[in-house]
């Protein structure tokens, strides 16, 4: 497990961001514009989102899980963000399709960095055991976690020059609301340890660790777990 500080920004980039009408894709394009990078968010209806727009984020029409769409989107872009969501479809069908077009558009457009929002209930309890696996776990629930297992067994075995990672936040609902902190701690495939004086996690500071792992990447093709610090 590793503790981090937001790290100190890199050289304006360009970042596609996929699914940026959601909580956390607005939070992704909050700070990507923070640091100085240039967005193209990514929906699939833009009339909807008329607030994305702004001087340094272009919105454009997309759907994730044709990669058509994916390589028209990323074209010129350094590095990708999915933080796509869809209720209305199977998970496991959504999000296995949306990265099999996420690896092949990608791969078209020339982006060799992709991070991925995951979930936590799809984090590990012990080695091979998720969270989602524990007996009396919701079955809708589980259902959800599992569509995001199997995006990642998709990504695990691609033969794919694609630099990608999955980042999952806790198994608890996120604050949207709190302020961004720029700290966070990281680990591996396992739940990081429910410290009971850890703050709540927000999309602020889960969108702090995906652009860090943009602009100064440290972890690489694997599912991590991402946390608030415990409180000293």
């Amino acid at each position: 497990m590793v503790s981090a500080l937001s790290k100190g920004w890199a050289t304006m980039s360009r970042i596609v961001i996929f699914g940026a009408g959601g909580r956390a894709g607005r939070h992704a394009v909050t700070e990507a514009v923070a640091r100085g990078h240039q967005v193209t968010a990514v929906v699939r209806d833009p009339a909807k989102y008329p607030d994305l727009a702004a001087e340094a984020v272009v919105v454009v029409a997309g759907d994730v899980t044709r990669a058509e769409d994916v390589a028209k989107a990323a074209v010129g872009q350094d590095a990708a963000i999915s933080a796509v969501y869809r209720p209305d479809v199977s998970s496991r069908e959504f999000y296995v399709s949306a990265a099999q077009a996420l690896l092949d558009g990608l791969t078209r457009s020339g982006v060799g960095r992709l991070l991925l929002v995951g979930i936590g209930t799809a984090l590990e309890t012990a080695p091979g055991v998720a969270v989602h696996d524990a007996p009396g776990f919701p079955p809708e629930y589980r259902e959800f976690s599992l569509g995001h297992a199997a995006e990642l067994e998709v990504l695990r075995t691609a033969d794919t020059e694609i630099d990608w990672l999955v980042l999952a936040p806790p198994p608890t609902v996120l604050d949207n609301d709190a302020p961004r902190t720029g700290r966070y701690r990281i680990g591996h495939t396992q739940v990081l340890p429910d410290d009971e004086a850890a703050a709540a996690f927000s999309y602020a500071d889960l969108a702090v660790a995906l652009l860090d792992e943009i602009d100064t990447p440290e972890h690489h093709r694997t599912l991590a777990a991402v946390a608030a610090p415990a409180r000293h």
